[in-house]
């Protein structure tokens, strides 16, 4: 018996858009439909079926589906991290997902992101192969340099701004929603599927960094770019390696190892070099404000327009108008980065805004159709701890910060000796910021007791 046997699998088999469900399915199989529960979008699909599209591209996505479905459809024990999974997936270019190289690398950078185990069989997709005429060239008679990850967010429009000199970038919106400003439509403006799962049991959602990288190889390869810059700043790549949660397995989204493993499964199964870049490893993301501001004709009001909450827009509406929560990791590193470069926001852009009340009750909104839940105050708490903790590592000794530098030096090809000293004075630039963020809250703010150890008003 193997190791992966002894456990329970979670299986699942994704059916092709027709057909039925088998009335005697194996017991405690999941089956998942394309169509239904895994929707394509076919407007999306053909703005990315340009010259350079084929079949491997459609089967990637479908995977990326499949590999989402299951990631959310089982719910993770209170004891034990990692589940153990078993998808079987129809795909066009079975050979090539045959091959033990594509499947190691796959199975290898799945379990590196999630801390899962997984288990792929792939079956000969029926039905007929996309024969839609490809488009011309995505960019004619332009030379673009790399590929970007494109939201609403902080950190990709710094650092769009920062590389993107004379519009050589292919930007890639990792999301399901048109970006709201846009008025043109361009190549790889949305995500082209949406999974539907229910019941939806599990929310940390660690797949998602392999949906967003494989999307962004697909227009690589599509826009004719090898390189693939990832925005993140040092806080938000290596903080949730650093200091992961207690009994929570780190979350290597945006980590170095994990892109190293993601360009050797892209290569197995694209056949291309990628590399995915990170500029901004070793700065924070106040550095990263400070610096696109510094660009002509950069605004505060460009920055200031961002989101970066992690709440769903549901949830911090006031007087019927949709705000960030304030106070939650995403929201407090947010604040704290803006604040260090200098940029005041109106206060209206958060539901919190009042970070300097005693209490964490009479920071909230008055109106009565605000409602914090407890979620909402746990996430502001443990971001506020986190933030803090990570500010703490800049006074450890080199010794506790070689367990990270190792890995991060080899997957950057850099010496442990320099990554350590990089890392540190990115630590010790973020505890600079975090202690003149606290401090202009005054000693009076809950921030101060929450950063404390304490919780309750």
């Amino acid at each position: 018996m193997s190791e992966f046997s002894k456990f329970s699998e979670r299986d699942l088999t994704i059916l092709e858009a027709g057909q039925a469900v088998p009335r005697r399915g194996a017991k405690g199989r999941v089956y998942a439909t394309i169509g239904s529960e895994i929707k394509c979008d076919k407007d999306i699909f053909d703005s990315y079926r340009h010259e350079g599209w084929s079949n491997i591209h459609h089967d990637l996505l479908i995977v990326c589906a499949a590999v989402e479905f299951a990631d959310r459809r089982w719910g993770r024990g209170s004891a034990h991290w990692a589940r153990h999974f078993h998808v079987t997936v129809p795909v066009i270019e079975l050979a090539t997902w045959q091959d033990a190289t594509v499947q190691q690398g796959l199975c290898d950078t799945l379990r590196h992101l999630t801390g899962d185990e997984w288990r792929f069989s792939f079956v000969r997709h029926e039905g007929a192969a996309t024969s839609k005429p490809r488009q011309g060239p995505l960019f004619p008679n332009q030379q673009k340099a790399f590929a970007i990850a494109y939201s609403e967010g902080l950190d990709s429009l710094s650092v769009s701004g920062l590389y993107n000199e004379n519009d050589t970038a292919v930007s890639v919106r990792v999301s399901k929603f048109k970006q709201r400003l846009r008025k043109d439509e361009r190549p790889f403006d949305r995500l082209p599927f949406d999974v539907k799962v229910k019941p939806n049991p599990e929310n940390s959602a660690r797949s998602r960094g392999f949906k967003f990288a494989a999307v962004i190889a697909i227009a690589s390869q599509l826009s004719d770019v090898s390189r693939i810059i990832v925005p993140e700043s040092g806080q938000g790549a290596l903080g949730p390696v650093l200091l992961p949660l207690l009994n929570i397995y780190p979350d290597y989204r945006n980590h170095p190892t994990f892109f190293r493993k993601m360009e050797r499964f892209i290569k197995a199964l694209l056949g291309i070099d990628l590399t995915y870049e990170q500029p901004r490893l070793w700065h924070t993301k106040g550095q990263t404000i400070a610096a696109f501001l510094q660009r002509p004709g950069v605004k505060p009001q460009h920055v200031i327009d961002t989101r970066s909450c992690w709440q769903q827009r549901a949830n911090v509406r006031v007087g019927g108008k949709v705000r960030q929560c304030g106070i939650c990791a995403a929201c407090l590193l947010r604040r704290m980065s803006l604040h260090a470069a200098g940029v005041v926001e109106p206060p209206e852009n958060y539901a919190i805004a009042n970070l300097r009340a005693a209490r964490f009750s009479d920071a909230l909104p008055k109106q009565n159709s605000f409602r914090a839940t407890n979620s909402l105050y746990d996430y502001g708490y443990m971001g506020a701890r986190h933030l803090q903790q990570l500010a703490d590592l800049a006074s450890v000794p080199d010794i506790a910060l070689k367990p990270h530098a190792f890995p991060i030096a080899e997957a950057v090809g850099s010496s442990v000796d320099a990554v350590t000293g990089q890392l540190r004075d990115m630590l010790v630039q973020h505890s600079k910021e975090w202690a003149a963020f606290e401090q202009d809250q005054g000693e009076e703010s809950f921030l101060q007791l929450w950063t404390k150890g304490g919780r309750h008003d």
